[in-house]
């Protein structure tokens, strides 16, 4: 069964710096697009940066130029590096395949705050 085990939250002043992590248990994590998604109080979980197997990226507007999104195939582990985060950033950050190879099962995500 996949399993997605996000660390590297926590809480972070406007303008500062956090990288996530995401262990997958996906034996063809190699192969699948992946992504990182966020959810904040009372809005709906949507996909802020993705990355094909081959590398190539994309972001949402919102995170683009601030976010990084990178893989590390061989440990089957996703990173994000946020820089320049704002209170608008603040949410729960998970990681799934993305489109058709998104899994029905979550990880338990990991909080991000930025609050001065």
């Amino acid at each position: 069964q996949v399993q997605f085990v996000e660390s590297g939250g926590g809480l972070v002043q406007p303008g500062g710096s956090l990288t996530l992590s995401c262990a997958a248990s996906l034996s063809i994590f190699r192969i699948y697009p992946m992504g990182w998604y966020r959810q904040a109080p009372g809005k709906q979980r949507r996909l802020v940066a993705s990355i094909t197997s081959g590398g190539n990226t994309d972001y949402a507007d919102s995170v683009k130029g601030r976010f990084t999104i990178s893989r590390n195939s061989i440990n089957s582990t996703l990173y994000l590096q946020m820089n320049r985060l704002t209170p608008e950033d603040t949410a729960v950050y998970y990681c799934n395949g993305v489109g058709r190879y998104a899994s029905g099962v979550w990880g338990q995500g990991t909080q991000v705050i930025v609050s001065s």
